[in-house]
C-alpha cells in the first residue's frame, strides 16, 4: 500500500500473524466497517475472509467475500466506485475490521453516498429530527461543520442533478478556486464596512466553498484541525 500502513504492518505483523490476530467466525469471515477517511462517515459493512484481507492489504483497494454469491469481489470493479485504502485497523477483540478509504463515487449500490441512509427516529423524534442529530448532538457548537462535510461528501459521490455543489464539482478546481477567491473578497469588504450581518453571510459562503475545495482536494477537515492544534501546542 503506497505511503500507507495497515495496523498489522505498524505492529510488525506478518500476514500469518495478522490472520492469527483476527477472530474469524465459523464461516471464516470477519465483518469490515468501511469509513470515509475524509468525512469519517460510515459507508458500508461487508465481510472479509483471509483471501480478501490479503488482497486488500496487497492491492491497497478493498476486496470482500460475497456471502450471497460465495465469491471474492473487488469493490468497484464493475461500477468504477473503487475504494482506495488509507488505513486498516482491527478492534480490541480482533473480531471487527475498520477500513478507512478514499471512496470514488457512491459506496452504496443504490447510488447513495453511504449505505446507511435510512433514518430510524427514536425517543419520539421525527425523521427530520433524526437526520439532524449529527449537527446537534453533544452540544458541539461546531458540529454543523461535520454535518456540512457529510453533505458535501454526499454531493461529491452522488452528483444529484440541479444541486449547486454538483455544479461546482463538475466545473472542477478552477471554478471552485474562483468562488473561494470571490467569497474571500466579499468577506474583506463586509469587514471593512463594519457590517456584521453581511460579514456573517459572506463568512458562511466562504466556509462552504472552502470545504468544497477541501473535498475536491481529498483533504479531511480533521487534518486542518490537527494543524491548528499543532500550532497551538508550539
Amino acid at each position: 500500500m503506497s505511503n500507507e500502513q495497515t495496523s498489522g504492518e505498524q505492529a510488525g505483523l506478518s500476514g500469518e500473524q495478522l490472520n492469527a490476530a483476527i477472530k474469524w467466525d465459523a464461516q471464516g469471515l470477519v465483518p469490515a466497517i468501511v469509513q470515509d477517511a475524509a468525512s469519517k462517515d460510515v459507508l458500508m459493512l461487508a465481510y472479509m475472509n483471509k483471501d480478501s484481507l490479503k488482497l486488500t492489504v496487497e492491492s491497497g483497494e478493498t476486496w470482500f467475500w460475497s456471502r450471497s454469491r460465495s465469491e471474492l469481489w473487488h469493490k468497484g470493479a464493475t461500477s468504477g466506485h473503487i475504494q482506495k485504502v488509507k488505513a486498516l485497523k482491527y478492534d480490541c477483540d480482533g473480531d471487527t475490521l475498520l477500513v478507512l478509504v478514499d471512496q470514488a463515487g457512491p459506496a452504496c449500490h443504490t447510488g447513495k453516498y453511504s449505505c446507511f441512509y435510512n433514518e430510524v427516529p427514536v425517543n419520539g423524534q421525527t425523521t427530520e429530527q433524526a437526520a439532524q442529530v449529527t449537527a446537534t448532538s453533544g452540544g458541539d457548537r461546531f458540529a454543523m461543520l461535520s454535518r456540512l462535510e457529510t453533505v458535501i461528501a454526499e454531493r461529491y459521490a452522488e452528483r444529484p442533478e440541479g444541486a449547486y455543489t454538483t455544479y461546482l464539482f463538475e466545473k472542477g478546481i478552477d471554478k471552485i478556486l474562483k468562488k473561494v477567491g470571490e467569497e474571500t473578497a466579499e468577506v474583506i469588504i463586509a469587514a471593512k464596512n463594519r457590517d456584521n450581518e453581511e460579514l456573517r453571510y459572506e463568512s458562511s459562503d466562504l466556509i462552504f466553498h472552502l470545504m468544497v475545495l477541501l473535498r475536491e482536494a481529498k483533504l479531511p477537515l480533521d487534518d486542518v484541525m490537527n494543524e491548528l492544534d499543532r500550532r497551538h501546542k508550539k
